[in-house]
């Protein structure tokens, strides 16, 4: 078994900047949060304190993505052999926890105020409080969920889009009010802020389930994957003596690996497979930028070779003409 990796840009360098951006989403938390709960106390509306928690689970979960990339960026260890890098989704699996207990007290609250409206004070006012915190989320949640995208980092990607989230839940409590402010039926408020809380439980669900796919080690997305069965369907096209199977793939954070058996004729000499194995795992990382490639090469005569494919594809020549 070889094992080859691109020099990382990776954990360490690219790790410091993804900090810098969970700093970010920390400070907008915090402004947020004040800026959300003024507009709360001044109108009294439920819908705005349900908006406001939502920015409290904002600043836990920035928080603990903070903490995730500075654990993410720590090169393999003698403990760690693959590096850190799952602990990205045991970030977003806490963040969607949380987003589901924010959610509960919103419903809660909510509820218990539809059963007992009370009049709302100085709409403009927290209105126009709420709409200058919403810009700010939406600019910050733009500007870190296209550096998760960009740097592959589902942390970043789930505060992301947990700061956009927050942007409708804002734009819905909004019109709720307003429309409260306009036909002065009170229990509107209530209503929207139970309408925002199950888009948050829905929320916390997409985390949920995308952390547990990645710490199953889930393939790789199907496009990426076919860039690699391209490059190998390339060398059963030139090279009519090779197959491959076993072809594996798994995710774990930013980090991306590929597994393979090259079988050759078993007549090649050593090097003569070192050589190859060492170009086909070259192209393989020039369509994954920064990939662990791990091949093993075997003879093609041995029924051995055929005994351990366990569950990755298998390319032989005629399906490369197909």
């Amino acid at each position: 078994m070889r094992v080859t990796t691109a020099l990382p840009q990776s954990a360490a360098s690219g790790g410091r900047s993804l900090v810098a951006w969970a700093w970010l989403s920390i400070a907008a938390a915090v402004l947020t949060i004040g800026m959300k709960a003024a507009a709360y106390l001044v109108t009294g509306s439920v819908g705005l304190l349900s908006d406001a928690l939502e920015s409290v689970v904002n600043l836990a979960a920035g928080i603990l993505a903070l903490l995730a990339l500075r654990i993410a960026a720590k090169p393999a260890d003698h403990n760690h052999h693959f590096g850190h890098g799952k602990v990205e989704y045991l970030s977003a699996g806490a963040e969607g926890l949380m987003i589901l207990i924010a959610a509960g007290a919103i419903v809660v609250s909510a509820v218990d105020r539809l059963m007992d409206p009370a009049p709302l004070e100085s709409l403009g006012v927290g209105l126009a409080i709420t709409v200058a915190a919403t810009a700010v989320n939406l600019v910050v949640g733009m500007l870190i969920l296209r550096a998760g995208r960009r740097h592959r980092s589902i942390t970043l990607v789930a505060d992301g889009k947990h700061l956009l989230t927050d942007v409708w839940t804002s734009a819905g409590v909004l019109l709720g009010v307003g429309l409260v402010g306009l036909t002065g039926w009170l229990p509107l408020d209530s209503l929207v802020a139970i309408a925002v809380g199950l888009n948050i439980i829905w929320t916390a669900i997409g985390l949920l389930r995308h952390a547990a796919r990645g710490l199953m080690d889930h393939a790789m997305d199907p496009d990426e994957e076919e860039r690699v069965h391209q490059v190998l369907r390339g060398y059963l096209r030139t090279h009519p003596d090779v197959e491959f199977h076993a072809i594996q793939t798994r995710e774990s954070g930013q980090e991306r690996f590929v597994s393979m058996h090259v079988l050759v004729p078993g007549a090649w000499t050593i090097q003569a497979g070192h050589d190859l194995a060492e170009e086909i795992e070259a192209e393989v990382r020039g369509v994954l930028p920064g990939a662990t490639v791990h091949t093993h090469l075997e003879p093609r005569e041995d029924p051995r070779s055929y005994e351990d494919w366990t569950a990755g594809r298998g390319l032989a020549r005629e399906q490369s003409e197909t």
